[in-house]
């Protein structure tokens, strides 16, 4: 993977000729390098928004596959190899005592969900993670759900999103990135044979939510340029990916949508989200088919986050609350007028576990 260069901020201003000067006890050897640092072309572009132009002169280093954008990356990587090569002994020094100090053979905490309890583990001399899980108890047998140095082999870069496990608890959603650049492609284990199936959604968030009918997925798309989730797609195991209908897009470009399952598995949700509002919209889990309904239209300023409960939602919100408030209303009366107050507002404590609903928790492994 091409990355720019960081030489810069080991060499000072003088980028033309480094002279370096190591201690007595590395004995006394001067090295100089007689590179000079690439210089990246100035270009103008104008730009212009809201009323406002501005001009960027290296706005083409945008264009990632343009050839001289690429050029220029590798200049920039051999001319800090260059200039670093006579600390490549240090670098390993430092690199070995950072590894010694960390745990090779670790697990994190399992939590149980539904039959299974779900837990990561790792293991000496290998890069990545494993994601595991048990039936019923710690002390029944292991199944590996994803091995990540497995998937890892024949890539410098991987991502994985472990994703989600569908309603019977037999099949695995979960989405890798191979570039580098947050765009993945959803894949799907058959968790009981080992089997991965054909079915393969590519150029996604990685975000999936399932049905309850085993076979239908909800997901996420982003912009090909800025990589803002705008669009929410509904797909069917089995059938083309190209043929997936789109059930939301979000037409504000201040907003990115999200799809999650209700804790209680009973909704499938779209969060729209920008910085100071929010809003949702639900379909029953059992209706896969069916039309997304409006909680609550967004307003400006106005922050909620959405969980079920029975035959209630729960809304912590920000409305008359600025350190937020816990609400609830029943599902078939969503508007605010129907809203009951359960943790009222305190202007000393700040009220946060909507934060930890649904959509938070994306289970990334990137190395």
């Amino acid at each position: 993977m091409i990355t720019l260069g960081l030489a810069a901020l080991f060499c000072g201003c003088d980028t033309t000729t480094q002279t370096q000067t190591t201690s007595s006890e590395q004995k006394g050897v001067v090295q100089e390098n007689h590179i000079k640092p690439p210089v990246a072309k100035i270009i103008p572009k104008r730009l212009e928004k809201h009323g406002h132009v501005r001009i960027d002169d290296y706005y083409w280093l945008k264009e990632r596959d343009n050839p001289k954008v690429v050029e220029y990356l590798k200049a920039e990587n051999h001319y800090t190899d260059t200039i670093m090569a006579h600390t490549e002994g240090l670098q390993q020094i430092l690199f070995n005592e950072f590894k010694e100090r960390i745990k090779q053979t670790d697990m994190s905490v399992p939590y149980k969900q539904d039959d299974y309890y779900y837990y990561i583990r790792e293991e000496d001399g290998k890069e990545y993670p494993i994601h595991c899980r048990k039936k019923e108890t710690l002390e029944n047998e292991e199944e590996i759900m994803l091995n990540v140095n497995e998937l890892a082999k024949g890539h410098e870069f991987i991502s994985v999103r472990r994703g989600e496990v569908s309603h019977n608890q037999d099949l695995l959603a979960y989405a890798v990135d191979t570039v580098g650049r947050r765009i993945y492609t959803i894949r799907f284990k058959n968790l009981v044979t080992g089997e991965t199936l054909e079915d393969e959604i590519p150029q996604v968030t990685g975000n999936v939510a399932w049905a309850n009918d085993n076979k239908t997925v909800f997901y996420t798309k982003q912009d090909p340029v800025t990589l803002r989730s705008y669009r929410a797609y509904r797909h069917v195991l089995g059938t083309d990916p190209a043929d997936d209908k789109l059930v939301f897009e979000e037409t504000d470009d201040t907003f990115s949508c999200y799809v999650y399952k209700t804790k209680s598995k009973k909704y499938v949700m779209i969060m729209s989200t920008q910085t100071l509002s929010t809003e949702y919209r639900y379909i029953d889990a059992d209706d896969p088919g069916g039309e997304f309904k409006i909680f609550l239209t967004r307003k400006k300023e106005h922050e909620y986050w959405l969980d079920h409960y029975k035959d209630h939602f729960y809304v912590v919100t920000n409305d008359q609350a600025k350190n937020f408030r816990l609400m609830m209303t029943p599902v078939d009366q969503t508007s605010q007028e129907h809203w009951k107050e359960l943790i009222p507002h305190r202007k000393d404590v700040l009220l946060d576990i909507g934060k930890a609903i649904g959509h938070s928790n994306d289970n990334t492994t990137t190395m």
